[in-house]
């Protein structure tokens, strides 16, 4: 899995490409909480290019949502495939996360 980082203004862009399964969910998690003890409090995830996440990738988003949250900030993810569209679908996540179809809708009002 690759993970890069950008930022606009002062929201920090995620996008990860490959698969966030057991295998890369630690990297993600050290990546993600890198930039909250960076105080990074706008953190965007953007899920274009992931080809799939397990059960493990989805503690990670719950772990940074909770993070952020602790500290006053704020959790988007955008862009989800049909596939992890229906991995969030079923397990519920959809309604848990402030989830957008496109970057641009995830990044106004943020």
């Amino acid at each position: 899995m690759e993970i890069q980082t950008r930022e606009t203004n002062d929201i920090k862009i995620v996008d990860f490409t490959g698969k966030l399964d057991t295998n890369t969910s630690p990297d993600a998690e050290k990546h993600l909480n890198g930039l909250i003890g960076l105080q990074a409090k706008k953190v965007l995830v953007n899920l274009e290019k992931l080809d799939y996440i397990s059960s493990a990738g989805l503690r990670v988003l719950l772990s940074t949502n909770k993070q952020l949250q602790n500290t006053g900030g704020i959790l988007r993810i955008c862009k989800l495939n049909d596939v992890v569209q229906e991995i969030f679908d079923i397990s519920g996540f959809s309604s848990i996360f402030n989830v957008f179809s496109t970057e641009d809708e995830a990044l106004s009002g943020f």
